[in-house]
């Protein structure tokens, strides 16, 4: 079997095609995607009509899975496989209130945030919903040395829903905010596989940067996402029925759109893949 990669952005994003993944891949083949996951952070297979079983299998070549936290948006004999649905969702004046609406990466306040997140489309509307994805790690390559050498061994806390949020989070029950954690991450990180610095930005949960003054550590984190958020670092990807989409959380920031009709019904299914405690750029491990 021979696998066919269209780079979507120079480094940035592909396509992958040449393979069927409602069945098992041997190792060479599941080698060859872990590699072009660490390149591109994005990766993108069409026409792959998968059952959740089938789902769970694919997504497992990229590493093990870890279960979904939001337990009412779980599939009820699937426990790691979540779903998103217009059903579901919230509307305000007639339109559409989604979750993810913002960029961010999944779960960044976890001591050990989920490494990647995958979807597979099973129901689109006929116009937007689309997802969005940046390169943070071109980000922190494109700012200016002093910026860089300024940045490097910063942390922010990274708590359930930040204060300055610009986004509302999926309510939770007392159980389940019990057990949310709150932690301290590097403003840039290093990608285990690759080696690469990426900028680590979350505004709906970043409270501050640690050793900052909250004006200060708030206009930096604003500026820095402004950086990151440019269409220059942008790949948007406009879903087709049967498409299966993984994206890196150690270098990528995502963000869904509400910019479709909502009688029309779009369903999803989302995998997330088990992370380990975040890597500052320069080698040594992030600390809680």
């Amino acid at each position: 079997m021979t696998l066919h990669v269209q780079p979507i952005r120079a480094g940035f994003g592909a396509e992958v095609s040449g393979l069927d993944l409602t069945q098992p891949q041997n190792a060479e083949i599941r080698a060859q995607l872990n590699d072009l996951f660490a390149t591109y952070a994005v990766l993108v297979f069409r026409q792959q009509p998968l059952t959740p079983p089938q789902f769970m299998q694919a997504a497992e070549i990229f590493g093990p899975l870890t279960p979904q936290q939001i337990k009412k948006f779980v599939l009820p004999d699937y426990p790691l496989v979540g779903y998103n649905s217009t059903h579901d969702l919230p509307r305000k004046n007639g339109k559409l209130q989604v979750r993810g609406e913002n960029y961010h990466t999944d779960h960044s306040n976890d001591l050990a945030p989920p490494k990647a997140t995958t979807l597979v489309a099973v129901e689109i509307p006929s116009h937007g919903g689309d997802t969005q994805f940046v390169d943070a790690r071109q980000a922190f390559d494109d700012l200016p040395e002093a910026m860089q050498q300024r940045i490097v061994g910063l942390r922010s806390l990274h708590v359930h829903q930040s204060s300055r949020s610009p986004r509302s989070f999926a309510k939770l029950s007392d159980e389940e905010m019990a057990r949310i954690p709150r932690t301290l991450q590097p403003l840039v990180i290093r990608h285990p596989d690759s080696g690469r610095a990426a900028l680590y930005l979350n505004t709906g949960r970043m409270e501050g940067i640690d050793g900052l003054d909250d004006e200060a550590g708030y206009a930096l984190i604003e500026a820095l996402y402004a950086h990151a958020t440019q269409p220059r670092y942008e790949y948007r990807h406009r879903w087709q029925v049967g498409d299966l989409v993984i994206w890196d959380n150690r270098s990528v920031l995502h963000q869904a759109n509400a910019d479709y009709d909502p009688e029309e019904y779009r369903y999803l299914l989302r995998i997330m893949l088990q992370g380990a405690p975040l890597l500052a750029y320069g080698g040594s491990t992030q600390m809680s």
